[in-house]
């Protein structure tokens, strides 16, 4: 154990209400891509660019190819939760852990056993009609198909994730500035800061105990106590 990762175990002995802030490279141990780093989704070669795939503008012109990436880059039917979700389920089964924030879609943390996460982008696992409003849970039903999925009513069924172009949830941004602004340790873990609105989150925090878990340099400087570059699910697998 090195000494920075001594000092976060303290750190965490010592925290009353820890928040977790995470994103994508919080799940690349559980095989899912990230987006910025090398070999990640932003890296790879479509047709056109995935920022461009991934807005509201582009599903509503081309819905067919916007289903073609997300079927093939966006759901991984066969993750499970790494050390990093695991250890995060048991701070707050054991009352230490107060939320997750989180930039991810994927529901590994819930699947850990979290209860109280706030999904800034939304869920792979959610998705309703846009013409009925009917509710499909789950992703099964993508797996395996082409084209654009339709209801029993015929309208088109929208992955309930927030797409470049769209807003955020009123009430899970709420949530999550009111669980940031109470932590008395943040710990910043997968994300490189540069997905607006949901980087400015950390803002709210008022605590003097911040760590960074991220293998590369963040896109600000946060003046965080601690900086630690190994993967998450190594480090919290210690604590």
């Amino acid at each position: 154990m090195t000494d920075a990762v001594r000092t976060l175990k303290e750190w965490v002995e010592e925290a009353r209400r820890i928040v977790f802030f995470g994103g994508a490279g919080v799940s690349t141990e559980s095989g899912i891509p990230d987006f910025r780093s090398t070999g990640g989704l932003y890296s790879q070669q479509w047709k056109y660019p995935p920022e461009t795939i991934l807005s509201h503008s582009f599903y509503k012109s081309n819905p067919e190819e916007f289903f073609r990436f997300y079927r093939a880059k966006l759901l991984a039917p066969d993750a499970k939760p790494n050390a990093a979700h695991r250890k995060l389920a048991e701070w707050e089964a054991a009352g230490k852990l107060d939320a997750i924030v989180t930039q991810n879609i994927d529901g590994l943390h819930q699947a850990a056993g979290s209860r109280r996460v706030f999904e800034l982008h939304g869920s792979v696992h959610r998705n309703y009609c846009e013409r009925c409003g009917k509710a499909y849970p789950g992703f099964a039903f993508l797996l395996g198909k082409t084209g654009v999925p339709r209801c029993d009513c015929g309208g088109a069924i929208k992955p309930d994730v927030v797409l470049y172009e769209e807003g955020l949830d009123q009430d899970v941004l709420e949530g999550a500035i009111r669980a940031i602004a109470g932590a008395d340790l943040l710990l910043i873990g997968g994300t490189s800061l540069n997905v607006y609105p949901a980087a400015g989150l950390i803002n709210y925090y008022r605590g003097d105990r911040l760590a960074l878990l991220n293998k590369s340099a963040v896109a600000r400087d946060l003046s965080a106590g601690l900086v630690i570059t190994d993967p998450i699910g190594e480090v919290l697998g210690q604590l």
